[in-house]
């Protein structure tokens, strides 16, 4: 098959988004597919990558607030690189311009709609979570959920990255024709990389000796990770455990965090570690990881960290939660930092040993990018196939 993906979040300094695309464009290749990828760029270029597959910038315009992506707007560079390219299956995940450019094409693809985000969750009911209940909020927002229909019903299907975000759609309605849970690159990560000395050396930045216990908090600085939340809920911890946190990160919040974290004897903050092999290595080298945000459509990080070994500290609702074994997990009640104290505290009250060799063997059944991939192209075939023969009809 060829397959086209016309995605708004992929940028070259990107970061998910962009490890993702580039990790699955491999992937096809090894299984006989070619993905291209329309982005929107400074300028019109086409990126080839060895082994197969091609990025196709189109110019557009930058975000305001990150010139590192870019927004679509005008249609006609994209519908003619769609004629052009006449794709076996077409693929769209943002929410704004893509899918009516996409959904309005008059091509005869398949056309599929990949729900990577919430952005209910991320945002309306994290900005108004103080002014009114949960539930009022998901009504007031039901809203942006027609707006999805109006483009989904142009589509062929409709796939979610995960169950969290398949639950947290339909139960607002929206349409959901499968979900692909993503998987992770599994060869970076093992609980063998574990280093102790490394461990150690970690917990006297944090102020605390080898016997001390050592969270790792890792992702961007942005507010719906609520590393805020995370805070407190260690310095609350500590004042019964020797509990020191290492937060790995950039973002839009840095300095609010360096400011929240200035005099937390135990909490040390670390510029994001791009080299994989020593970041798996500072992985396997902590007690746990701790996780903040509820609006995580899909688990990644936890995912990462179960692979090398690590148990899990994480809310009780969002991706985290779907992935987290509950043989190495403690779940805490989502944006409450008290419940995620404790959880910390019945975390390192078990018998470490046992939890260790638990969290071992969880680290062996972690979800690969690779079965992930296998399985969407199994199904996008399916959709091909249908579609050829007569048996699906695009709704546009």
């Amino acid at each position: 098959m060829r397959i086209v993906d016309v995605n708004e979040f992929y940028s070259p300094t990107g970061g998910g988004v962009r490890t993702y695309i580039d990790r699955k464009m491999g992937i096809m290749s090894d299984l006989g597919h070619e993905l291209i990828v329309i982005a929107p760029g400074e300028k019109n270029e086409i990126e080839e990558r060895p082994g197969g597959g091609r990025v196709v910038y189109i110019k557009a315009g930058r975000l305001p607030f990150d010139r590192n992506y870019g927004l679509f707007w005008d249609p006609a560079p994209i519908t003619h690189a769609l004629d052009r390219l006449q794709p076996d299956l077409v693929e769209t995940s943002s929410p704004w311009r893509p899918p009516w450019i996409v959904g309005g094409w008059q091509g005869d693809a398949v056309k599929t709609f990949f729900m990577h985000n919430d952005n209910v969750a991320a945002y309306a009911l994290r900005w108004f979570e103080h002014l009114a209940p949960i539930e009022r909020i998901e009504r007031a927002f039901l809203w942006y959920s027609r707006y999805m229909t109006g483009f989904l019903d142009r589509f062929d299907a409709v796939v979610t990255n995960g169950p969290a975000l398949e639950k947290r759609l339909k139960a607002r309605g929206v349409r959901i024709d499968a979900s692909m849970p993503l998987g992770i690159e599994i060869g970076h990560f093992s609980p063998d990389l574990r280093d102790e000395r490394l461990r150690a050396a970690l917990l006297a930045q944090c102020g605390l000796p080898p016997h001390g216990h050592l969270l790792l908090g890792l992702g961007r600085h942005h507010p719906e990770k609520r590393w805020r939340l995370v805070i407190d809920a260690v310095e609350r911890a500590g004042a019964d455990l020797p509990v020191g946190l290492i937060l790995l990160g950039a973002g839009v919040e840095t300095q609010k965090i360096e400011k929240r974290v200035a005099g937390s004897p135990h909490i040390r903050l670390f510029r994001p570690v791009y080299d994989r092999e020593r970041l798996a290595r500072i992985m396997a080298s902590c007690d746990a990881l701790i996780h903040g945000s509820e609006a995580e459509p899909f688990g990644l990080v936890a995912s990462e960290a179960m692979a090398a070994g690590l148990p899990l500290i994480v809310p009780d609702t969002g991706g985290c939660a779907e992935v987290a074994d509950p043989r190495t997990s403690e779940l805490y009640t989502a944006r409450d930092a008290g419940s995620a104290a404790l959880a910390i505290a019945r975390l390192f009250a078990r018998d470490q040993t046992l939890l260790r060799r638990a969290a071992c063997v969880a680290a062996g059944k972690v979800r690969s990018d690779r079965e992930h991939t296998v399985e969407l192209m199994a199904y996008y075939e399916g959709l091909v196939r249908a579609k050829r023969d007569g048996k699906l009809l695009n709704a546009a």
